[in-house]
Order: C-alpha cells, then sequence, then structure tokens
C-alpha cells in the first residue's frame, strides 16, 4: 500500500523549491523613479523606488510606509512589485491590522496597473472546518483578497493612456499546464473555469498531493496574464505572472512559515512553461 501524501506549510514548501529555482533575477529598472496610481474606486497611491529593492509607498491622505520588495520583470516595460508590511486595510477577527502581501503589476507601455492585497487568516479562523464555513456561506479559504485594476498618471516616462484597464479572462480555461520551477519540482494545473483550478505535485516535496483551488485569472497582455489562487487547506496565497509566449512564469507563494502561526513565509517562485493540451466543451 503506498503511504498517504501529507499536506505542508508554506515554509517546507520554500526549503523545496529554493535550489536551483528558476525564478528570473531581481531588476534594478526601476530604481528612482515615482509613479503615480490612479484606481478604478477612485484611490491612488503613489510608488517611489528609493533602490532597486526598496520602495517608499504614499496612500490617499498622506499616509507613508517603507518596504523592502522584490522588482522582477518578465515582458518588456512589464514589473512585477512584491513586498509584505502590516496593513489595517484587511483586519483580523480582533480587528487588528495583519500583514499583508501586496503585489503590483505595472504595466508601463500601456500605463495599466493592478494590485492584489492579500491576508492570511489567524490561527482561530483557520480552523473554521469546511462545513462549518458552507452552512455559514462563508468560503472554503480563509485567505482574504483585495484585487484593485487602475491606471498609471503620465510623467517620468510614461504616456496618458486610453486602454482599457486590466481585466479578468477565460483565455486560461480549459489549459492543462505543465510547471517546472526546477530540476525537482513540477506541477500541473488545470484551470477549470472562472473561480477554480486543479493542481497536481507531479514532483518534488509534495508529490501526490492534488486540490481544486480557488483562483482568479486577469488578462494583461496578449499570452501574458496574472494567475492568483487561495488555497483552503494550508493557508496560501499564491500570485504570479503567466506569460505563454515566451512560455515563462514569475511570482510568489506567501504563507506561514510552520504551524505556530508566528511567522511568515514570501518567496519568490518562477517556472518554465508547457502547454499539455486545451479542452473544449462542445456548446
Amino acid at each position: 500500500m503506498s503511504s498517504q501524501p501529507v499536506f505542508i506549510q508554506v515554509g517546507a514548501l520554500a526549503e523545496g523549491f529554493a535550489p536551483d529555482s528558476h525564478i528570473l533575477t531581481p531588476t534594478g529598472d526601476l530604481e528612482g523613479r515615482r509613479f503615480t496610481l490612479e484606481f478604478a474606486d477612485g484611490a491612488s497611491e503613489t510608488l517611489h523606488f528609493t533602490s532597486s529593492q526598496r520602495v517608499e509607498v504614499e496612500r490617499s491622505g498622506g499616509a507613508k510606509t517603507h518596504h523592502e520588495c522584490r522588482v522582477s520583470s518578465v515582458r518588456e516595460d512589464m514589473y512585477f512589485v512584491d513586498y509584505v508590511g502590516a496593513d489595517a486595510s484587511l483586519a483580523d477577527d480582533q480587528g487588528k491590522p495583519r500583514n499583508v502581501s501586496t503585489s503590483y503589476v505595472l504595466d508601463l507601455r500601456r500605463a495599466l496597473c493592478t494590485v492584489v492585497a492579500g491576508a492570511l487568516p489567524s490561527e482561530t479562523e483557520t480552523h473554521i472546518d469546511a462545513f462549518t464555513r458552507v452552512e455559514r456561506g462563508m468560503e472554503l479559504t480563509g485567505v482574504q483578497m483585495q484585487l484593485r485594476h487602475g491606471r498609471i498618471a503620465a510623467g517620468e516616462g510614461v504616456s496618458v493612456s486610453q486602454m482599457p484597464l486590466h481585466a479578468a479572462t477565460n483565455e486560461l480555461i480549459g489549459m492543462r499546464n505543465l510547471y517546472t520551477y526546477s530540476a525537482t519540482e513540477r506541477y500541473e494545473h488545470i484551470y477549470l473555469n472562472e473561480n477554480f483550478y486543479a493542481w497536481q505535485c507531479l514532483s518534488g516535496v509534495e508529490a501526490g498531493l492534488a486540490d481544486v483551488d480557488r483562483c482568479h485569472m486577469i488578462g494583461i497582455d496578449e499570452k501574458l496574464y496574472l494567475f492568483v489562487w487561495r488555497e483552503k487547506i494550508v493557508p496560501t496565497l499564491g500570485v504570479v505572472m503567466i506569460d505563454l509566449e515566451r512560455m515563462k512564469t514569475d511570482g510568489k507563494i506567501f504563507g506561514y512559515q510552520g504551524s505556530r502561526f508566528d511567522a511568515l513565509s514570501n518567496f519568490p517562485v518562477g517556472a518554465h512553461a508547457q502547454v499539455l493540451n486545451i479542452t473544449r466543451y462542445p456548446s
């Protein structure tokens, strides 16, 4: 009889992904630059990259925060910026600010932006079982997420844009893709519909594990997507750019370091992509 596959914490996943990872080298392209982001909901933010991997964020109302960040570029003039910091906009079950994962897509060619803010459930929230969540009309995952789209104001080499904002897409639906993150870590994704995808680990530290989780698919450019997933068993937020022109991905995975809920893991991931097949259902 084969042994039962065991779900692991995100910290252990990070250790498995780290050796010889296919992540992109961080870029210093944005150092010294300043961008004002104007969102569809009326809010605004200014990002000032004070160094290649540090950003000052000023939000509506004048509050400023400073963060160590990772900046990568999957395609020319397209940047992925990621950091973690305390944020009152996503409070825990006691009303206290959570440590929030914030990821930006800065589309400088079309002067568009998208931001994903996500927070992990508290220990109490994590222990609410699936049946109770269904009874209460809650999502199966306790991982919270806010998604906003907007424009980058003209200036600093950015022109005024009248292009449509980034938006949800169904272009990935039906695809069955293979992602190779390193010599040891390989995963398969099947994009089922606009709300869910299936994944399985073919080889690596999660070999034999599989599940269906909540996801969000955003069209950024031709054959370029922002893919976000929120896992329900081990609290996990994944945010990656998928470039099916270059057949490359880059992004991050955010979760708890261990099972004590007192330390976080936010680690970069990147993979070589392969489209295995595409399913089209008869109308």
